[in-house]
C-alpha cells in the first residue's frame, strides 16, 4: 500500500481509512473519549462468562476474586501502554510491528495470531450473543446470532467516529445494569455469606486464573491503539494511559468479578442461564433486563473484534499485495470475518462453549505475551518512539521484510513458556513438577523483552533516527511521553 501523506476526502458517516496512517489534518478528539471505549468493552457477556470460567477452575470464590484482580491489573497495565502507541504514530497497532517483525515477518509472526485472536473472541460471542437472543426473545441462536452480527458489521464498517460515539452513549446505561447485576447478586439466596470465606489457598488453580484474567486485558493489546490513533499527535502518554488502564481496569474488575460470583451460584451451567439464575431474585422482569444490558455490550464489543479483524486481514493482504484502502477491502474483510465466525460458532455449539472458551484464552495469552514484551520494549526503550512512516510502509524499507530480532525474540520467550503452560491437552515438563502451576507468563514476558534489548544493541539507531527526523512527520517520544497535562 502507497504511503499517502495527504488528508483524503472524508466522509462524514463512513471512514474511510483502514490501516493507512492518520495525517494531522484528520486528528482529532480528547483521550476522555477513550474512557467509553474502553469501559463498555468489558461489560458484556464474554467478560461475564470469564469470571464464570475463572471460578468453574476450584481456587473458591475469595481467592478466585483475589487472582482476579491481580490478573486485571496486570494484564491492564501493559495494554493502556500499547493504547499510547496510537497518538504518537497514527497508525493501528499492528501495522507498526512491522519495525519490530519485518514488512511480510509481521504477517507471519503477529498479524495471523491477532487474526486468530478475533476470530476466537468473535466466536465467543457469537455463541453467547445467540444464545441470550434466544434466551430472550425465543428465536433459534443461529438467527440470533445473525441478527447481533450483522448490527456489528454495520457499525465496524462506519467505523472510528461512531465506534466512540456508540460507546459513549452505552457507558451511563450499562453502568446502571451493572448497579442492577450487582444488586441482584447480593442478594441472592444462591449467594451466602459462607461463601465469600477462603477456603485454604492453592497455588495451582489461583495461578491460572491470574493467567485468563491477565489474558483477557492483554488480548486487547493488539487493537488497542486502532482506537487512539486519530487523536492529536501532542497528545500526553500519561492522558492516553489514564483514560485507557482506569476505566478497563474498573469494567473488568466489576463484570469479570460478578462473573466468578455468577458461576458460583450454577457452576455447571452455561454463562446465560448463569446470570439469569443469580438475577433471578429480583424477578423475571430485572433478569430480562440484566442479559438485554449485557447482550448490548457484547454487540458493542463484537463491533471492536469486526472492525480489528477487518484491519488485521487487510494488512496480512497489504504484506504480500499492495492494497489500497477502500470502503470495497473494507466491506470484503468484514464479510470474511462474519462468515467464518458463523462457521466456527456452528460447528463448536453453546454446549461446549465453557471448554472451547477456557482453552482459546489461555492459548491466546501464551500467543501475544512475547509480542507484548517486543513491541513495548521496542517503543519505550530501544527506538523511544521514533519510527519512519514512509519506511513502515516499504517492504524493502528500513526495517526490511523479516525483522529478525523480534522474530527471535518472540520464539524465545514462547519457547521458554512451553515448560511452564498448563492447558487441558498439554501441561509443561515444569509445570508438572511444580504441581500444574502455570508461571509461563511470567517467564516469557522477561525472557523475550531480555534477548529483544540484546539484539537491538545491533541496530543502527543513530541512521534511523536520521531518517525520521528528515521525513518530520514523527516527533521523539520525550516530547510528550512524560508531559502530566
Amino acid at each position: 500500500m502507497a504511503f499517502q501523506e495527504n488528508a483524503m476526502s472524508t466522509d462524514r458517516t463512513i471512514e474511510r481509512r483502514s490501516i493507512d496512517w492518520i495525517p494531522d489534518a484528520e486528528r482529532h478528539g480528547k483521550p476522555i473519549s477513550l474512557g467509553g471505549i474502553w469501559f463498555v468493552g468489558n461489560v458484556n457477556l464474554t467478560a461475564m462468562a470469564t469470571g464464570v470460567t475463572a471460578f468453574s477452575l476450584g481456587a473458591g470464590l475469595f481467592w478466585t476474586v483475589v487472582a482476579a484482580v491481580f490478573g486485571i491489573a496486570f494484564g491492564t497495565f501493559f495494554m493502556a501502554f500499547h493504547s499510547a502507541q496510537g497518538p504518537h504514530l497514527g497508525l493501528p497497532q499492528l501495522v507498526q510491528s512491522r519495525a519490530q517483525f519485518g514488512f511480510r515477518g509481521a504477517a507471519i509472526t503477529v498479524w495471523i495470531a491477532a487474526l486468530i485472536n478475533y476470530v476466537a473472541y468473535n466466536t465467543s460471542d457469537a455463541l453467547l450473543s445467540g444464545a441470550a437472543m434466544a434466551k430472550l426473545t425465543g428465536i433459534p441462536s443461529s438467527i440470533g446470532y445473525l441478527i447481533a452480527a450483522a448490527i456489528a458489521s454495520v457499525v465496524a464498517l462506519y467505523g472510528y467516529a461512531w465506534i466512540h460515539k456508540i460507546n459513549a452513549w452505552l457507558t451511563a446505561p450499562l453502568i446502571a445494569v451493572m448497579m442492577l447485576i450487582t444488586a441482584a447478586c447480593l442478594m441472592s439466596p444462591n449467594v451466602s455469606a459462607a461463601a465469600w470465606r477462603p477456603t485454604a489457598f492453592q497455588m495451582a488453580p489461583f495461578m491460572t486464573v491470574f493467567v485468563i484474567m491477565a489474558g483477557f486485558q492483554i488480548a486487547w493489546s493488539p487493537y488497542v491503539s486502532d482506537y487512539s490513533r486519530y487523536l492529536p499527535a501532542s497528545t500526553p502518554v500519561r492522558q492516553t494511559f489514564n483514560w485507557t488502564f482506569w476505566p478497563c481496569a474498573a469494567s473488568g474488575l466489576w463484570v469479570l468479578g460478578i462473573g466468578v460470583v455468577v458461576g458460583s451460584v450454577a457452576p455447571s451451567a452455561d454463562p446465560i442461564e448463569a446470570l439469569s439464575l443469580a438475577t433471578g431474585s429480583l424477578g423475571p422482569i430485572v433478569s430480562w433486563i440484566c442479559v438485554a444490558g449485557l447482550l448490548v455490550g457484547l454487540m458493542s464489543c463484537m463491533v471492536l473484534n469486526q472492525y480489528g479483524g477487518s484491519m488485521s486481514m487487510i494488512s496480512i493482504l497489504d504484506s504480500f499485495r499492495p492494497i489500497t484502502p477502500s470502503r470495497r477491502i473494507r466491506v470484503l474483510t468484514l464479510a470474511v470475518m462474519f462468515l467464518i465466525v458463523w462457521l466456527a460458532s456452528q460447528f463448536i455449539g453453546i454446549e461446549r462453549f465453557n471448554a472451547f472458551y477456557a482453552n482459546a484464552i489461555v492459548f491466546l495469552t501464551y500467543l501475544f505475551i512475547p509480542w507484548t514484551a517486543v513491541n513495548l520494549v521496542d517503543y519505550f526503550c530501544v527506538r523511544r518512539g521514533q519510527y519512519s512512516i514512509r519506511e513502515i510502509f516499504r517492504p524493502d524499507g528500513m526495517y526490511g521484510r523479516w525483522g529478525w530480532r523480534g522474530t527471535t525474540a518472540y520464539a524465545a520467550g514462547l519457547l521458554a513458556m512451553t515448560p511452564f503452560m498448563v492447558t487441558a491437552p498439554y501441561v509443561g515438563f515444569l509445570a508438572r513438577d511444580l504441581g500444574s502451576v502455570d508461571f509461563s507468563i511470567l517467564v516469557g514476558l522477561p525472557v523475550s523483552a531480555v534477548v529483544y534489548l540484546v539484539l537491538a544493541r545491533t541496530l543502527d539507531l543513530d541512521a534511523e533516527r536520521r531518517v525520521v527526523a528528515a521525513e518530520g512527520f514523527v516527533s521523539r517520544l520525550a516530547d510528550n511521553a512524560h508531559a502530566t497535562t
